[in-house]
């Protein structure tokens, strides 16, 4: 995921040897939420359940083996509702502060669970950015967009 030219101050200067190793050796190329391999197209349904090509079995959306037989992405029936989608591991930051750098707080997490775990922060960040552009509205008595 590329880094915002604001926020490029904050990451140490070998952020891409430090993002390597926590993607490629701890977490060995896959997600540590959901388990999907990187770099691998994988066939994905709306509620977050995928298929796993090397086991040949569906999982769930925290990766876990499922027990129902569903069929494989090949055999499910047109208009399913399944998406094939193309899996990029990045490094995040589990308390979202850029400047905390200690192995703990990163985590190698696929796009659908970064999103999933960045929800509340970009949530927070959007009123913030909402209230900002009301303020400045009202501080000079013009019309400003909702």
């Amino acid at each position: 995921m590329p880094i915002k030219p604001e926020l490029r101050g904050f990451y140490p200067l070998d952020w891409a040897e430090l993002s390597h190793s926590i993607r490629f050796r701890r977490a060995k190329g896959r997600c540590e939420h959901c388990g999907r391999p990187h770099g691998r197209v994988v066939c994905a349904l709306s509620d977050g359940r995928w298929f796993d090509e090397e086991l040949g079995r569906w999982r769930d959306g925290k990766g876990r083996v499922l027990r129902t037989n569903l069929p494989a992405p090949s055999d499910l029936a047109p208009g399913f509702g399944e998406v094939w989608t193309k899996v990029a591991i990045a490094c995040a930051h589990l308390n979202h502060d850029v400047a905390d750098n200690a192995g703990h707080n990163l985590a190698a997490l696929c796009q659908r669970c970064h999103l999933i775990h960045d929800r509340p922060e970009h949530l927070r960040r959007r009123r913030v950015t909402y209230l900002l552009r009301r303020a400045l509205g009202d501080l000079f008595n013009g019309p400003y967009r909702r």
